[in-house]
C-alpha cells in the first residue's frame, strides 16, 4: 500500500517532500500569517472555521510563497537576466517583490483590464510591466516576446512544480497551528494554490476533506472534476479577478484525484462573505479570497450531508489586494 501511494505521488508535479524543501527555502522571506476565528461567524456556519489570513502575506496574497520559491530555486546563471510572466494580479505583484529581493529584473505582461491596485502593486514592487491585451493568447505571445527578447526565464503562474510546491506550505502553517482541522477551503482558478495545499494537507492527514470553492460564472474546475477531463470555458463573468484562470495541465491530475470536490458560488454569495470579512472579522479581502467562507454559508454546502461531519474548517483567505471603489460598490449593491 505505501509503495501505491509513492507512485501515485510521483505522478504529480510536487510532493510532500518538494513542499517541505520550499517551506525551508522561503522561510527567511515570507510571513508566517496568523489564523483568525470568529464566534458569530461560527454561530452562522454552525461549524468551528479558522480563517487562514494569506492577506497578511507579503504582496498582500499567498502568491508571494509560490513566486519566492520559484525565483530562489534558479541558479545564478538561470537568474542572471530574470525572470518573466503574464499575470492579471497577485502574481504579478508576488513575482515583481520576489525578483526585487534576489536583485534580477522581473518583466510582467498585464492585461490591460487588470485591477488598478494590482498593477500599481507591481509597480511599487519593482516590476517592467509590458502591456498586452485582455486574452490569454495576447498574454501568452507578448510574454513570448519578452522572452526572446531578455533571455529571461518564464515563471508560470500556477502551471509550475515550483509554484505548486511553494503555495503547499501554507498547509503545512495552517495544520501546525491548528492540527484539529477535518476540512480544508480554499479558492480555486488555475489550480496552483488548491494544488499544492491538497498534496501537502493529504500528505500529513490522508483522512482530511479539500474542498475548492469556485465562482459559478467560472465554474471550469467544476465542470472538469464532474466530465473526468480538463475543460474550459468561451468567457468567464464573475467579480471574483483572480478566479478566471483555467486549470493546467500540471494542476489538473492533483484537482481530479486529490480535491474532494468543487462547490460554486453566486458573485452575491462572494460580496456578502466580503462584508462579513469587513464587518466581523475586521478585515478587507478581495473577491477571490472570501469565496471560501461563502462556500461555508452557502445552502448547498450547508444541505448537503457529504459535509456533515466537518465541523473544524480551515478557510485560506487567499489575498486582501481589492480596489476600495470596487469594495464599496459592492458592499451598495
Amino acid at each position: 500500500m505505501e509503495g501505491e501511494v509513492q507512485m501515485r505521488e510521483e505522478r504529480y508535479a510536487a510532493d510532500i517532500s518538494s513542499i517541505r524543501e520550499a517551506e525551508a527555502r522561503i522561510r527567511p522571506f515570507i510571513h508566517k500569517t496568523p489564523v483568525f476565528s470568529s464566534q458569530s461567524l461560527d454561530a452562522l456556519s454552525g461549524r468551528r472555521l479558522f480563517f487562514k489570513c494569506e492577506l497578511f502575506q507579503k504582496g498582500g496574497a499567498f502568491k508571494f510563497r509560490g513566486a519566492c520559491n520559484a525565483v530562489y530555486s534558479l541558479s545564478d546563471d538561470q537568474a542572471a537576466n530574470g525572470v518573466v510572466t503574464h499575470s492579471s494580479g497577485n502574481h504579478a505583484a508576488a513575482l515583481s517583490l520576489a525578483a526585487k529581493q534576489r536583485g534580477i529584473p522581473a518583466y510582467i505582461v498585464v492585461p490591460k483590464n487588470a485591477p488598478k491596485c494590482k498593477v500599481e502593486n507591481v509597480m511599487r514592487y519593482g516590476g517592467q510591466i509590458i502591456w498586452s491585451e485582455p486574452n490569454m493568447p495576447s498574454r501568452e505571445s507578448v510574454a513570448a516576446k519578452v522572452l526572446q527578447e531578455t533571455g529571461a526565464v518564464l515563471l508560470h503562474p500556477y502551471n509550475d512544480s515550483r509554484i505548486i510546491s511553494g503555495q503547499g506550505t501554507i498547509s503545512l502553517e495552517l495544520l501546525e497551528q491548528v492540527p484539529q482541522i477535518d476540512t480544508i477551503i480554499a479558492p480555486i482558478s488555475g489550480g496552483g494554490l488548491i494544488s499544492g495545499v491538497a498534496l501537502a494537507a493529504k500528505s500529513l492527514n490522508p483522512a482530511i476533506r479539500v474542498i475548492a470553492a469556485e465562482p459559478t460564472g467560472a465554474n471550469d474546475a467544476a465542470l472538469s472534476k464532474a466530465a473526468g477531463k480538463r475543460i474550459t470555458l468561451p468567457e468567464t463573468n464573475t467579480i471574483a479577478d483572480g478566479l478566471r484562470a483555467f486549470l493546467g495541465d500540471l494542476t489538473w491530475p492533483i484537482v481530479r484525484d486529490l480535491v474532494d470536490d468543487v462547490i460554486t458560488v453566486e458573485d452575491t454569495e462572494i460580496v456578502k462573505a466580503m462584508k462579513h470579512c469587513y464587518e466581523i472579522l475586521k478585515i478587507a479581502v478581495e473577491p477571490s479570497g472570501a469565496i471560501g467562507l461563502a462556500v461555508v454559508l452557502s445552502d448547498s454546502f450547508k444541505q448537503n450531508p457529504a459535509w456533515k461531519s466537518c465541523n473544524n474548517i480551515g478557510i485560506i483567505l487567499s489575498g486582501g489586494n481589492v480596489d476600495l471603489g470596487l469594495l464599496w460598490n459592492s458592499f451598495e449593491k
